[in-house]
């Protein structure tokens, strides 16, 4: 099965910007990963996909150079977008993404995601499935969803993500093991996981 990772890095951050200053991107800051090495957060969210998934798209701004170079280097083909939101950013990634057997939509603001966590999202992933990461009885990112969701996933608009999917779909929650699965750096205090 042949899994294309859509990665959404075209939000503002507006968030952590109001408390840093309008020059900092979140997605630039530099967080401790998994490994105990530090780098921006958007590569060690590239970093977390398993080998397995080869196909790999980013969504950002074009006015995010370094993004666009972390991306280039981590195998990421690159979709410049000004996007209006999550919505947005999925269905313009599935369309330019072609044919695929699935996508995994990951956010590129969550760096503590475990891999093995992302290979028990995408493993047993079926045409008309939806996989979902659950921490604690939350659900998670990030969430794979099978080829019979394309068309679905290209009419998503505006800020709203894929959730509204999850009842035209067969949904299966993946238990895990992984507090990553839920936590996003919105804000500075974020950048530390503990």
């Amino acid at each position: 099965m042949t899994v294309t990772a859509i990665v959404l890095a075209a939000g503002q951050g507006s968030r952590f910007r109001a408390v840093l200053g309008a020059d900092q991107d979140k997605l630039l800051a530099d967080c401790i990963g998994l490994d105990g090495v530090t780098r921006p957060v958007i590569e060690q969210v590239l970093r977390s996909l398993p080998a397995r998934v080869v196909r790999r798209w980013l969504i950002t701004s074009p006015d995010r150079f370094d993004v666009i170079r972390l991306a280039e280097a981590y195998g990421c083909e690159v979709l410049l977008l000004h996007s209006a939101g999550m919505g947005e950013s999925i269905a313009a990634a599935v369309a330019a993404s072609g044919s695929a057997d699935g996508w995994l939509v990951v956010l590129g603001d969550m760096p503590f995601i475990q891999p093995s966590s992302i290979e028990q999202v995408i493993e047993g992933l079926q045409a008309d499935g939806i996989r979902v990461p659950v921490q604690a009885g939350h659900y998670g990112h990030p969430v794979a969803f099978g080829r019979m969701l394309g068309q679905g996933l290209m009419a998503l608009k505006g800020d709203r993500g894929a959730r509204s999917l999850f009842a035209q779909a067969v949904l299966r929650e993946v238990a895990v093991d992984d507090p990553g699965v839920l936590w996003d750096v919105d804000v500075p205090a974020s950048l530390s996981y503990s």
